[in-house]
C-alpha cells in the first residue's frame, strides 16, 4: 500500500468565491466542441450552468490544488500521477452502458446525456478517507434523473458503477494494487438521493481527465473513494455488488463509507481532517456535514458496524 503525504497549499492559491462567480458570468457556450480531449490545466468552458441546491458557502479549494492533488490509481498511486499521466485518456467519443434491472438498457452517449439533462453547479465538501478535504464546485445533474429516464425495475436494490479500464494507457493498473476495472456501488435509495450527482465538470469547465473525465460520481456525505471516476457502465442489481476497495481491505474501506468521525481507520483517526485550503485541521462532521439531509437513510442501523 502506498504511503501518502499531505502538501499544504498557500492561502494565496484559494480562489475567492466572488472572483469565481464573476468568472463564471463570462463563460461562453461551447457548442459541439464540449467533449474534446481535455489536458491538464484550464480546460474548456461548459455551456450555461445554473446554480443548484445544497451548495455550501465555504471557501473554495483552488482549481490548481483540486486538479493537481488527486487519487486516480489507474494512473498511479502518487497524488500528482493523475495530472501527469491522465492526458492519455480519450473522452470523445464516450458512452455509458446501462444494464441490469432497467426498462431501457443500452448505451447512452455523452452528447445525449448533456442534451437531456440541465447542468447545475453544486458546491460540495469532499472528504477523503485519508483525512484530507476540499470544497469543490461540481457541475452536473442528479443521478436520480438518469435512473428515472432509463426506468428502474421494482426488484432493483443496488446500483453498481464500473470505471473505464485500458492498460494500454493505464499501465499502472497492472501493478497489482487493486483488481481492475474499478467498481463502486450504492444502495438504490442512496443513488436516488437528491445530493447524489453525476458530474461532467468542475469550476464551470469540462471535467479534467485527472478528476474523472468525462463523467464521474459525487456522493458528498461519503468518503471520496465512493465517487468513482470515468464511468463506463451503470448496472441496476437485486444483490449487493462488491466494490473494489471494499474487496481489497474491508476493515479500511466499508461498503457504506459514510463519513463518520467515530469510526477509526486502522491506520489513523477520522475525528479531524486537513483542509487543503490552508493545511489547517478542522473537526470532521458526521456525514461530512450533510446529516440533516441523509441521516434518515440509515435509521436503525449501527453505523459503527455498517461503516
Amino acid at each position: 500500500m502506498p504511503r501518502f503525504t499531505y502538501p499544504i497549499p498557500a492561502s494565496s492559491e484559494i480562489t475567492p468565491r466572488s472572483d469565481f462567480m464573476n468568472r463564471r458570468q463570462l463563460l461562453a457556450a461551447m457548442g459541439a466542441g464540449l467533449l474534446a480531449h481535455a489536458t491538464p490545466g484550464r480546460g474548456q468552458s461548459l455551456p450555461e450552468v445554473t446554480p443548484g441546491p445544497f451548495s455550501t458557502d465555504e471557501a473554495l479549494t483552488s482549481f490548481d490544488v483540486a486538479t493537481g492533488y488527486c487519487n486516480f490509481f489507474e494512473f498511479g498511486p502518487a497524488k500528482d500521477d493523475p495530472s501527469q499521466h491522465a492526458h492519455a485518456l480519450q473522452t470523445d467519443p464516450w458512452s455509458i452502458e446501462i444494464d441490469g434491472l432497467v426498462d431501457h438498457p443500452g448505451p447512452i452517449a455523452m452528447e445525449d446525456l448533456l442534451a437531456r439533462f440541465a447542468i447545475e453547479e453544486r458546491i460540495y465538501r469532499l472528504r477523503c478517507v485519508e483525512a484530507w478535504s476540499m470544497v469543490i464546485p461540481w457541475n452536473g445533474f442528479a443521478l436520480a434523473d438518469l435512473l428515472a429516464h432509463v426506468g428502474v425495475k421494482s426488484d432493483a436494490r443496488y446500483v453498481r458503477f464500473e470505471a473505464f479500464d485500458d492498460t494500454s494507457i493505464m499501465p499502472r493498473a497492472a501493478q497489482g494494487l487493486l483488481d481492475w476495472p474499478y467498481v463502486e456501488a450504492l444502495r438504490l435509495d442512496e443513488a436516488v438521493h437528491p445530493l447524489t450527482l453525476l458530474a461532467v465538470g468542475m469550476y464551470g469547465e469540462v471535467m479534467p481527465n485527472q478528476n474523472g473525465a468525462p463523467i464521474r460520481l459525487v456522493v458528498p456525505w461519503k468518503y471520496g473513494f465512493k465517487s468513482i471516476k470515468s464511468i463506463k457502465r451503470i448496472s441496476l442489481l437485486a444483490e449487493r455488488p462488491m466494490p473494489t476497495w471494499h474487496e481489497k481491505s474491508p476493515r479500511e474501506y466499508g461498503f457504506y463509507a459514510n463519513v463518520n468521525p467515530t469510526v477509526r481507520h486502522p491506520r489513523w483517526h477520522q475525528a479531524t481532517e486537513r483542509r487543503l485550503h490552508d493545511g489547517n485541521r478542522i473537526r470532521t462532521e458526521m456525514f461530512n456535514g450533510y446529516g440533516e439531509l441523509v441521516a434518515d437513510l440509515y435509521a436503525g442501523m449501527d453505523l459503527e458496524t455498517h461503516y
